[in-house]
């Protein structure tokens, strides 16, 4: 199995976020997105007490962090699972309520460095992009099999691409020509799409559509707009919450979802708090938080990461 490194983003903001819920002797711990395990290490380095639940989708990303994750085996539960999946996963392991959730959305550096996945667009594989290689659909059958305006939406709804339509349609002549199966072919069609002004700015002109394939293909927004709900809903009294997007779209979901429950549900206009009506969050980050200057010339791929925490103030009856 090739070997990966990486640096966790932005890890001592969430250790210390986290740190005043999982100081408690029984304190639990969720990585709900394991990764390569890089904030879990630190998560049971710096709290000897915790215990730890990490799932990932990605099998090869689970096995890693399980061998790193090995001599704190006796305070960890790895599962394969996606984040989505919380409720079942806590449920079938018998805990109630937990003290600290982490999502690190987005793809993996793993994921990315590795190209046989297809995640980039600036080396050639075969055109894939599974966050969970046993899953079915691929990104090959989505660029080969959607109608030219389900492609366009999705390229629209989840790149923010204004040729979406022009891309679309070219996609599906050339794929009467010859199937596409590789990431190179697809990212000089996108490429060859957007009008020449447009690629001067921007960054590489497959970006987006990149982007929006990946999200589509791994159903991330669906699975993250049930995610974060369901994990406010387990946390315990004082449960912390953190969570890093790396993209609008995800973050715009974390905003709103954290926002709903940080507001009381009390009719307005009343003198007083109906009881069992005030909110059930607070909001820890009173603006959206991004990686240090020094970070960033660490790191470079901590630039697109913005932070979001809140603690849990009220639990609903």
């Amino acid at each position: 199995m090739r070997e990966f490194t990486h640096e966790p983003v932005l890890l001592e903001r969430c250790l210390a976020l986290l740190a005043p819920a999982l100081e408690a002797d029984d304190a639990v711990a969720v990585d709900a997105t394991l990764g390569l395990g890089g904030h879990s290490e630190a998560i049971l380095e710096r709290f000897p007490q915790v215990r730890l639940v990490g799932l990932d989708r990605d099998p090869v990303a689970l096995e890693m962090s399980r061998k790193r994750l090995a001599p704190f085996a006796q305070r960890t539960t790895l599962v394969h699972a996606i984040y989505d999946q919380l409720p079942h996963v806590l449920s079938e392991l018998g805990i109630a309520h937990v003290n600290g959730i982490l999502f690190d959305l987005g793809v993996s550096s793993m994921q990315l460095d590795d190209a046989e996945r297809g995640f980039a667009y600036s080396q050639d594989a075969p055109l894939d992009m599974r966050m969970d290689n046993t899953q079915s659909l691929t990104a090959a059958e989505v660029v080969n099999t959607y109608s030219a305006r389900d492609l366009a939406h999705v390229l629209r709804s989840y790149g923010d691409e204004r040729f979406a339509k022009r891309i679309a349609d070219r996609i599906v002549g050339e794929r009467e020509r010859e199937p596409f199966n590789s990431t190179a072919r697809l990212a000089e069609v996108v490429r060859e799409s957007i009008p020449a002004a447009a690629r001067r700015t921007g960054g590489h002109p497959a970006k987006r559509s990149f982007q929006a394939l990946r999200i589509e293909v791994n159903g991330e927004l669906d699975a993250l707009e049930a995610a974060i709900p369901a994990a406010i809903d387990s946390l315990a009294l004082n449960g912390r919450i953190v969570v890093m997007s790396y993209q609008s779209l995800e973050d715009h979901l974390v905003k709103i979802s954290m926002a709903e429950r940080a507001k009381s549900t009390s009719p307005r206009g009343l003198p007083v708090e109906l009881p069992g009506h005030g909110p059930e969050l607070e909001i820890l980050t009173r603006k959206v938080e991004t990686a240090s200057d020094d970070e960033l010339a660490r790191n470079p791929r901590s630039a697109p990461a913005r932070l979001r925490a809140a603690q849990r103030i009220r639990v609903a009856a």
